[in-house]
């Protein structure tokens, strides 16, 4: 459910989407969106307001390593020339 929520905030901001759930063999990476000069990776994360572990705690420095990872593999794969950047959505349902 959040990263349909994502999807919906990514469009309504004018971002094209390229791909979701994007996997190759080193990982997965939710949305890739392309917005002006950038290809943009996203990591969707989705919290309830019971989870002690933030959203973008959750992104810890092997996680950030993997996404680079599989994001390299993607750009060359599809011969990609824009500025690559990497974003974090966090999705917070309240219960």
């Amino acid at each position: 459910k959040g990263e349909i929520e994502a999807f919906n905030y990514l469009k309504a901001k004018g971002y094209k989407i390229l791909q979701t759930n994007y996997v190759n063999i080193l990982g997965e990476i939710d949305i890739i969106a392309k917005k002006e000069k950038y290809i943009v990776f996203i990591e969707v994360k989705t919290r309830n307001t019971s989870t002690k572990l933030s959203a973008f705690e959750a992104v810890d420095k092997f996680k950030q390593k993997k996404i680079i990872k599989t994001a390299m593999i993607y750009l060359i794969e599809n011969n990609v020339t824009l500025q690559p950047r990497f974003d974090v959505i966090a999705i917070l349902f309240v219960k």
